[in-house]
């Protein structure tokens, strides 16, 4: 019995040492793409245990697909990492201060809208788009809000123009297709080859910008928020790594650059 106790003992010694508190992942894909909570906890199955094992710490994994519940968990500081694919609800938690970039997703960094159309013309002159109809995702979207920040950048007022929105990105060439609306906004690269491919055009096209940040809560001690960043960073430099990011689909994670965030919050008027 005696060796038992002390077999238990010294397996208890030599396993990994991990803090009782759950360092809680907070994960939003977004709402404009069709996948269920089940699919996304699985893809960032093995990032988190690297996160787990780098920190120490056991980690509690959430899907939370609303944006206003997410801005809830963010505000009332239930989460302490968070992978967010809309870049302003990212930016809304940075700019408030409690929050820090702790990286951005390679490959994500250059997201772009387009208006698919069936004018073979660009737009030159934006006061032409006065008085007509654009559709974009979910009001919410980051597409929709980049939509938003175009006709404000050409001193275009949305209330003089005739916004819709649809769930799905996949929707949107339907509206243009059809009439009912004049410009569709789409960021999805196969929505816009599949609408080309068709002989469609596109006839503007927003600056680009980084979605699918990583942030911290500033609540988590520099050692901690250091181990993240460093983790991820360099998540594409080991096997272990790289079989995490496989399972994720995304090719690695980058160092942000705080100047370029400050100036696309300005730009999405946040």
């Amino acid at each position: 019995m005696r060796s038992c106790v002390r077999l238990v003992f010294l397996l208890a010694c030599l396993a990994p040492t991990f803090s009782a508190q759950a360092l809680v992942i907070g994960i939003t894909e977004g709402v404009t793409y069709r996948a269920t909570d089940a699919e996304i906890e699985g893809k960032f199955d093995g990032i988190s245990k690297l996160i787990a094992s780098a920190t120490k710490q056991p980690v509690k994994v959430q899907v939370i697909s609303s944006y206003n519940n997410l801005r809830e968990a963010l505000k009332s500081g239930q989460i302490d990492l968070a992978f967010i694919h809309p870049a302003h609800v990212a930016m809304e938690a940075i700019k408030n201060g409690s929050y820090r970039t702790v990286g951005w997703t390679a490959g994500f960094t250059e997201y772009k809208v387009s208006f698919l159309c069936k004018d073979p013309n660009p737009i030159d002159n934006w006061s032409s788009v006065t008085g007509k109809s654009f559709v974009t995702p979910d009001s919410d979207s980051i597409t929709a809000v980049m939509t938003r920040a175009m006709l404000r950048e050409n001193k275009i007022k949305t209330e003089s123009v005739k916004l819709q929105t649809t769930r799905y990105q996949d929707a949107v060439p339907f509206y243009v297709e059809h009439g009912f609306a004049a410009y569709g906004a789409t960021a999805s690269a196969s929505v816009i080859k599949d609408w080309l491919a068709k002989g469609g055009k596109t006839c503007a096209q927003s600056r680009g910008m980084p979605i699918k940040q990583w942030i911290a809560s500033r609540k988590l001690d520099a050692a901690t928020m250091t181990t993240i960043s460093n983790t991820l960073l360099a998540m594409d430099q080991t096997e272990a790594g790289r079989r995490a990011l496989a399972t994720s689909s995304y090719k690695g994670f980058i160092t942000p650059s705080p100047d370029l965030e400050a100036t696309l919050m300005s730009w999405l008027g946040l």
